[in-house]
């Protein structure tokens, strides 16, 4: 099974319903996007699956791109804290 095969398995969809086909006109752009929208609006629970179907599948094969670390603190919002500490008048 192919990794395009086994993605559009899991997402029960073609994968080029999301990812368009080379060459297509505006029109069938246009057709494929709304599909896809009314898609998504049949099954909200859709993206938070193939969420985490992406994370396992990551997890499984490249663990190392998941060991992420934290984003520092811009020191804009610490000064901002620091002001507010004062009391309330």
């Amino acid at each position: 099974m192919s990794t395009d095969e086994f993605i559009e398995l899991a997402l029960g969809t073609p994968l080029d319903l999301w990812l368009g086909v080379e060459g297509e006109s505006e029109q069938e752009q246009a057709a494929r996007e709304a599909a896809a929208r009314d898609i998504l609006a049949d099954d909200p629970g859709m993206v938070d699956r193939t969420t985490a179907l992406a994370v396992e599948s990551i997890g499984r094969t490249m663990p190392e791109l998941l060991h992420l670390a934290p984003a520092p603190r811009p020191a804009m919002a610490a000064r901002r804290r620091s002001v507010r500490k004062g009391a309330a008048a």
